[in-house]
């Protein structure tokens, strides 16, 4: 899912700036209909980058709630290795989270 959300990212950013380019051109030459075009397309990019910034907010906390299960049933078991693991797990997807915002 991360490459996939990563791709989504990728190509909405290159949308939004195509449609940026779009628009400018249409403003200079004085073409309403490319200008619209381009803003609609610099739109449709922004979309896409949000849409995967948000998957990626998701599978954060998912991560960082079962690494939280991890940490605490290794913590519980006295398994110190299953402890880390969790807690590795716990700081990953919360730095996704945030990265995303």
């Amino acid at each position: 899912m991360r490459e996939r959300n990563m791709q989504s990212k990728v190509q909405g950013t290159l949308e939004t700036l195509g449609g940026r380019i779009k628009r400018a051109l249409g403003a200079f030459m004085g073409h309403e209909r490319t200008e619209v075009q381009g803003r609609a397309q610099e739109l449709r990019g922004q979309e896409k980058v949000e849409r995967g910034a948000a998957a990626e907010r998701r599978e954060g906390a998912v991560q960082q709630a079962a690494g939280t299960v991890k940490r605490a049933t290794g913590e519980l078991v006295g398994n110190e290795r299953v402890e880390a693991e969790g807690r590795a797990n716990e700081l990953e997807g919360r730095d996704r989270q945030e990265l995303n915002r």
